[in-house]
């Protein structure tokens, strides 16, 4: 990482502290109130040492100053306290504040955008990543201005009482921050190459988890697991990378502080053996100004060692902001959002005009695409795999910005409320996606519904004999765990029917199933789409005969449209895309496409 990223990065970081600048002023106060106390309890001791071993202080006279002494240790240990809870509670407000835009920035990317990265890369982000943060505002940051305010105090009580110790403490103080430095150099990259170490094993060890049984049935669970096993390996001696780091940095300043105190020690001692007879402003050199002088001495290094000691809190703040600044302020076009809501109760008409479907980074997906989806007629949308179909599905849901013209029912879809507009859609992909809890919970998804609507929607997708067999509380692990596919297949459809829709968009829903579930689905889906428009993508030749209008995507363009009696002629599109020459029965096999790619 070079010096002008982390510049870059080192000032993201401090204009993320906004929310935590009360609790971190705080923090330095009470951290600048204990210095002085520190003095305060150096006097004392000091002066009772002095007392006892050269005056003949009766012991019994001093009982109030150690009371006071006590005292001012119990107030700086409570202080300590103090300091820990708000430079923390500053700390984690900087955290969530992150993550949650981090979650914003996602969820305004949408799945189409997500879905490019393994699901345990955005997990690492989110929680690793955004936790590693921590110590930079809770420790690093506070410690910066203590490293200052504190030697400084300490500096104004010694200089009086004897000037020479005051240079040395003057002149050794910069030998720390100046070796912390020096040994902190690689340590922002070797923290970063630690991330992006962590980010590859997180992601590559959560898509073979989840494709198990397919690497079982293919015979490549054991080369997955040497694979993983490398990838930890890799991660493990990073880790170790920045913790030899963090150890030589500790080491090298710990040296230097006690190099500092001996020469404070040396020169003391030659003073009392009358070897040396300066820095004591005429007089001499008593007993009480080296109790006095030794006892802060380490206190003075302290500080400037503690920030040392978090330095690396430093680096590895910078290797985390490198993937979450990255993240958040990446160039993407941005997906436009209104105000505008659609009459209620009113079917809706789709009519797109030069419409291209654009990437997060604004290259052309799809298009120039000109049709129109009327209200409560059946659409079905084919293509080979990489022609656009799925694209086109994520502009219609809002995943994708376009450019053109897609208006609802004559209303613009970038001047629509898109959180609004998705309430109106009942989406049933290929691949359901289940959550792990009950199976009411699955169909609720938080959402304020009550049983009776739940039993209408599962009654409505086929679904009534799974919850008879498995009632509301089963249990669904990830990945649709505990259930068939077709049995997950009809949840999702019951969990799309569970708030009223008006448009319904079917990503190739039976492509996974066999052909008893398929009819399954299809039996359900028939009388949904009574009164709804419905968009389905599909491979199947047998499911175009009762289309009211069919769109042949090739490449990202509109290739044909029409009925199918009207497509169905001797060498057309749609006859060569479906491998027959007289009329389509079926084309076996279907292939599957996912997000953006199939563009």
């Amino acid at each position: 990482m070079d010096k002008l990223r982390q510049r870059t990065l080192l000032t993201w970081l401090r204009q993320q502290r906004r929310l935590a600048k009360p609790w971190l002023s705080i923090t330095v106060l009470l951290g600048g109130f204990s210095a002085g106390l520190l003095i305060g309890q150096a006097w004392l001791l000091a002066s009772l040492l002095h007392g006892f071993i050269l005056d003949g202080m009766p012991k019994r006279e001093q009982g109030m100053a150690f009371v006071l002494l006590l005292g001012i240790v119990l107030l700086r240990s409570l202080l300590a306290m103090a300091r820990e809870q708000s430079a923390f509670t500053g700390a984690t407000r900087v955290r969530r504040q992150i993550r949650r835009q981090l979650q914003e920035e996602m969820a305004r990317r949408g799945p189409a955008y997500l879905q490019r990265q393994p699901a345990g890369s955005w997990a690492s982000l989110l929680q690793e990543q955004v936790e590693n943060l921590h110590d930079f505002y809770a420790r690093y940051l506070p410690q910066t201005q203590l490293s200052g305010l504190q030697p400084f105090l300490i500096l104004l009580a010694v200089f009086p009482v004897n000037w020479t110790a005051g240079l040395i403490l003057l002149g050794t103080a910069p030998l720390i921050p100046l070796f912390m430095i020096l040994t902190g150099i690689g340590a922002a990259d070797a923290n970063r190459r630690n991330f992006e170490a962590l980010r590859r094993l997180s992601g590559h060890f959560l898509d073979r988890l989840r494709g198990m049984a397919t690497l079982r049935l293919y015979r490549r669970a054991d080369a997955e697991r040497d694979s993983i096993a490398r990838a930890s390996e890799d991660f493990r001696e990073r880790t170790m990378e920045v913790l030899r780091m963090a150890f030589l940095s500790s080491a090298v300043l710990e040296f230097f502080a006690s190099v500092s105190i001996a020469i404070l020690a040396v020169y003391f001692g030659f003073s009392y053996l009358e070897h040396l007879s300066f820095g004591d402003y005429g007089t001499k050199v008593t007993l009480f100004v080296g109790l006095f002088v030794l006892l802060l001495a380490p206190d003075f290094y302290m500080p400037l060692r503690e920030l040392g000691a978090h330095y690396h809190a430093k680096a590895q703040a910078l290797g985390a902001a490198d993937a979450i600044e990255q993240f958040l302020n990446e160039p993407v076009t941005a997906i436009q959002s209104g105000s505008g809501q659609l009459a209620a109760d009113e079917p809706l008409t789709l009519v797109a005009e030069n419409l291209m479907v654009l990437s997060p980074e604004g290259q052309r997906l799809v298009g120039p695409l000109s049709f129109t989806l009327q209200a409560g007629q059946r659409t079905v949308l084919v293509g080979k795999t990489g022609s656009g179909k799925s694209s086109l599905l994520h502009a219609l849901l809002g995943f994708l910005p376009y450019e053109g013209s897609l208006r609802i029912n004559g209303q613009e879809l970038q001047q629509l409320d898109l959180g609004l507009w998705r309430r109106e859609i009942a989406w049933l992909g290929q691949n359901p996606k289940l959550i792990h809890g009950t199976l009411a919970d699955n169909l609720r998804m938080g959402r304020a519904v009550d049983d009776a609507q739940l039993q209408q929607a599962v009654a409505q997708a086929g679904a009534s004999d799974i919850l008879a067999s498995k009632g509301w509380d089963y249990g669904i692990g990830d990945g649709s765990a505990g259930l068939s596919v077709g049995q997950a297949q009809r949840l999702a459809l019951a969990r799309a029917l569970v708030c009223p829709s008006r448009l319904l968009l079917l990503d190739e829903p039976t492509a996974s199933l066999d052909r008893q579930n398929e009819q399954r689905i299809l039996d359900a889906l028939a009388p949904l789409q009574q009164g709804r428009t419905t968009l389905m993508v599909t491979h199947r030749a047998d499911q175009l005969a009762n289309a009211d209008q069919i769109l042949l995507l090739e490449q990202g363009q509109l290739r044909a449209h029409g009925t199918a009696a009207e497509l169905n002629q001797p060498d057309s599109p749609l006859q060569r895309l479906l491998g027959h020459q007289n009329t389509p029965a079926s084309v076996g096999p279907s292939t599957t496409e996912t997000g953006v790619a199939d563009a």
